[in-house]
């Protein structure tokens, strides 16, 4: 992996297929960074440690509601009220380790497939920035770049390439706002490609076509996966605040209490039709979304076809919605958990909670299973 033009850290595409790294002479011990997934509706935070090859302890997790309107489109709007809220919750949580990668998504980051002629890692760190012109919708100089060859076609003279640019401002508002809590931020990533990240680690196949999908609280994030490698990566702006909304709009409640309904902390009464009217809405155009998707996908690929979808973000947890989307797909469904191969102290961490938490975390722990130098 390259990056180009950064300064103090690194902007990487979560493209690794090994989790753990030896201890190279000369280049000191490594750990793993603190897993911070910044929302658009609460802040996710994981720890975890390895314990051996491949395996990890979870140590510490957990979740904060952020103010209204403090993010939005994956950008800071109010950071001073994002970084009391991560302060906060690192300290509930003692957590020690400074270094924390973070992963962004929205209209302020470009994720591009684009096929070029193969050539040297360092032709084509010279290449890119040219090529990568026609495809980015920003000025070049305001973005910082990204890139990866995904090495495809290997008896071919052409390679696919998998390109990502996030504009400066954006991710230095970040930075800025990390720095300020005394945090280095050591990695900033993609969404999707943490999720993809956090799906193999937990066990995902290499042999098989997977969608996986992450429905947060303004976004959800499309990621097929064709034998281990990413064929197509979409943010789509939708999500479950819409059915808070709208449960508010159309059922009489406030929206304080159309979020309790919408989380089953509050019965919904004589409002239970009203419920199910927008529940079903909603996810009907959630799963338009994700065929439209698959679709394109199947386009070109139609002899591969997809052999599940999975499901995570704090939507997915939504009675009876996997079993939806599998009826209307006609494609195995299920709910993610990237804790599935992780161990936990259970006089520290209640299973009960972490059961309950996992689907939110996968982008989190995708990020927490980051390897940083000390």
């Amino acid at each position: 992996m390259v990056a180009m033009g950064l300064t103090g850290w690194q902007f990487f595409l979560a493209r690794m297929k090994k989790f753990t790294f030896p201890s190279i002479p000369g280049f000191g011990r490594q750990k793993l960074a603190v897993g911070l997934d910044i929302g658009s509706y609460a802040v996710k935070i994981c720890e975890l440690t390895e314990t051996g090859k491949n395996c990890h302890k979870l140590l510490k997790l957990g979740s904060a509601i952020l103010p209204e309107g403090a993010m939005a489109d994956g950008i800071l709007q109010d950071p001073n009220a994002v970084s009391q809220v991560i302060a906060k919750l690192l300290n509930n949580l003692q957590i020690k380790n400074k270094k924390v990668a973070i992963s962004m998504s929205g209209y302020s980051v470009i994720v591009k497939k684009i096929n070029l002629a193969v050539m040297s890692d360092k032709d084509l760190a010279n290449h890119i920035q040219t090529e990568a012109e026609q495809y980015i919708p920003f000025d070049i100089d305001d973005v910082y770049l990204d890139f990866q060859d995904l090495k495809t076609n290997k008896d071919s003279d052409r390679t696919d390439i998998m390109l990502v640019a996030a504009k400066k401002e954006v991710v230095d508002g970040y930075l800025s706002m990390l720095e300020g809590l005394g945090l280095q931020p050591v990695l900033v990533d993609v969404d999707a490609f943490a999720l993809e990240n956090s799906f193999a680690y937990s066990g995902g196949g290499m042999d098989e076509n997977v969608a996986l999908v992450d429905i947060g609280a303004t976004k959800m994030s499309i990621n097929i996966l064709a034998h281990g490698t990413s064929i197509l990566a979409r943010d789509v702006v939708m999500g479950s605040q819409q059915i808070t909304e709208q449960i508010a709009k159309q059922c009489g409640y406030n929206l304080e209490d159309a979020e309790a309904v919408k989380t089953g902390r509050q019965d919904p009464g004589d409002q239970t039709a009203c419920l199910e009217e927008v529940f079903a809405k909603n996810c009907t155009q959630w799963i338009l979304e994700i065929k439209k998707a698959l679709d394109f996908y199947l386009a070109s690929h139609a002899d591969e076809g997809i052999d599940r979808l999975v499901l995570s973000g704090g939507a997915s947890k939504i009675k009876g919605f996997d079993q939806f989307l599998q009826e209307e797909t006609g494609i195995k469904t299920e709910i993610f958990d990237p804790f599935a191969t992780a161990t936990a102290n259970p006089d520290k961490i209640d299973p009960a909670y972490v059961k309950h938490i996992a689907p939110e975390m996968a982008i989190a722990v995708g990020l927490a299973i980051r390897t940083v130098e000390l």
